[in-house]
């Protein structure tokens, strides 16, 4: 077992390289850590245990290990404070490898579909229902406010972003949203409504952008080597 000064060190390193995006520093980082360093048995505290599992978790998710991915997720029970970020992995995960399969980008109700068939596993989920990606209780807390003010200002947006958990920039989209959404009733007369494709709590972990371009090279790299094996199966 490593001493805990030194466990704290890896803890600390692996959260700073998450933070910041840098996919390939943290994945050079593990790599270069002995492989005991990484067995869950060798980490007597969880918090930093924590850590290191998270940043695994990201480096299979950048790779396109997705089956590893899933197992991290599934087999520690991580605390609120990352429950955020790997429910994005596994969202994102499960999105790219339907796509991969149909072969065309997933619209709204493909993605519910996809939440549906494989919902958050307890590890990484606090048990609150979301709606279109919100949380009830961030939704109601904006839906209040829209109807008591619909252009709310920069400082009660950041206000709002505080109580609600979100950012000020999904505050203002989904103000934004809420707006449009109201204007499609208001005018469309056969009294259906648009909701937004994009789900607008996307990317809030300074991470995810750069994982999801790593996941996606690397999905594409496997799935041209499995077309490639095919045809010269066929061909054979």
């Amino acid at each position: 077992m490593f001493d805990l000064p030194l466990q704290h060190q890896v803890a600390c390193m692996c959260e700073v390289l998450l933070q910041s995006g840098c996919m390939d520093r943290l994945t050079g980082f593990l790599h270069s850590l002995p492989p005991l360093f990484l067995s869950s048995s060798s980490w007597p505290c969880p918090g930093k245990l924590e850590s290191m599992l998270k940043a695994k978790a990201a480096v299979a998710f950048h790779q396109g290990r997705f089956a590893d991915l899933y197992a991290l997720l599934e087999g520690f029970s991580f605390s609120p404070r990352s429950q955020s970020l790997l429910q994005q992995l596994w969202l994102r995960a499960h999105y790219m490898e339907a796509e991969q399969q149909r072969g065309r980008p997933l619209g709204a109700v493909g993605k519910y579909r996809v939440r549906r068939k494989f919902p958050l596993p307890r590890t990484i989920w606090d048990g609150e229902e979301t709606s279109y990606c919100f949380k009830e209780k961030s939704r109601s807390i904006l839906c209040e406010w829209y109807h008591h003010k619909p252009y709310p200002s920069t400082q009660e947006k950041r206000e709002l972003a505080a109580t609600t958990g979100l950012t000020t920039t999904q505050v203002s989209n989904w103000f934004k949203n809420r707006r449009q959404r109201q204007r499609d009733q208001t005018t469309d007369m056969t009294g259906s409504v648009i909701y937004p494709s994009v789900c607008v709590l996307c990317g809030t972990h300074p991470a995810v952008s750069q994982l999801c371009a790593g996941a996606n090279s690397a999905s594409s790299h496997k799935h041209r080597h499995n077309r490639t094996q095919s045809q010269s199966a066929t061909s054979c």
